[in-house]
């Protein structure tokens, strides 16, 4: 009876959390979204302000995507992970400060971007204490409601697929390409895709920055020429730029830190 009842009790806190996340997106499209644009990735953002110098987007306020980075991961951010509850508190307290007193001197945002944005900021959202509630829950798990809508899906190549759809999804979506060489008799490709691409925390990984493609090359030729630098070890990973070039080939198989230290130096 304790175990039924405190699943009951989860399940009606997952609900009321998912109600206040849906309502503080709601409160940010009608009230905020006129200033602070919609989800840019994070390349682009890089792209555009340390290397165009803001002449890409010609951004005046951070994106949503920012704004929740900034309160929940920056260095400066509000609150304790530890303690979400007391962590809500906090978000709540600084959005209503800082609203009331809009201040470029007082943001959380990066020190080195808020010289591209507005120096007049406007103080009439008008949000009440519920709207600035919903709003901290927004932001609190805006990266993992992002996350839900990335596509995680492993794409296996048939004999037919076409490259140039590959890499129109790839420039679609600001991704570059990640080619798996594998085999049906590859003992060490099972077990890594057991151990290390199974897992989801290695699946939002890829999914951020790849389109993830696995090869049988027992029955599927290699994509994009890889056939003239593949050298026949399975698993083998090919990261490739979003126009298909090749850039880096890593032969053998991985565990999880190795593995996310190659899509770290390939992004």
């Amino acid at each position: 009876m304790l175990k039924k009842a405190l699943l009951i009790s989860t399940l009606i806190l997952l609900t009321c959390l998912n109600a206040n996340f849906k309502e503080g997106e709601k409160i940010f499209l009608q009230k905020c979204s006129s200033c602070h644009g919609k989800f840019v990735d994070m390349k682009t953002l890089k792209t555009n302000f340390f290397e165009k110098e803001n002449k890409l987007l010609n951004l005046n306020s951070p994106t949503e995507n920012m704004l929740a980075y900034a309160i929940i991961d920056s260095s400066k951010h509000i609150g304790d992970k530890s303690d979400l509850e007391m962590q809500q508190i906090e978000i709540e307290v600084y959005l209503k400060s800082y609203l009331e007193n809009p201040d470029l001197n007082n943001s959380i945002c990066e020190p080195s971007i808020i010289k591209y944005y507005d120096k007049k900021l406007p103080n009439d959202y008008s949000l009440d204490e519920d709207d600035l509630s919903n709003l901290a829950i927004y932001f609190m798990n805006y990266k993992k409601e992002r996350l839900k809508k990335v596509t995680r899906q492993v794409r296996v190549l048939s004999k037919n697929y076409d490259e140039n759809l590959l890499l129109k999804e790839a420039n679609t979506n600001n991704k570059k390409l990640l080619v798996y060489a594998t085999s049906k008799s590859c003992h060490f490709c099972k077990k890594m895709d057991k151990e290390v691409l199974s897992l989801e925390d290695v699946k939002d990984e890829i999914a951020k920055d790849f389109v993830f493609l696995k090869v049988d090359v027992e029955d599927v030729s290699l994509p994009f020429d890889l056939k003239k630098t593949y050298r026949g070890m399975t698993p083998t990973f090919f990261a490739l730029n979003s126009e298909g070039k090749l850039e880096n080939k890593y032969p053998g198989s991985w565990n999880k830190s190795d593995f996310l230290l190659i899509l770290k130096e390939n992004r």
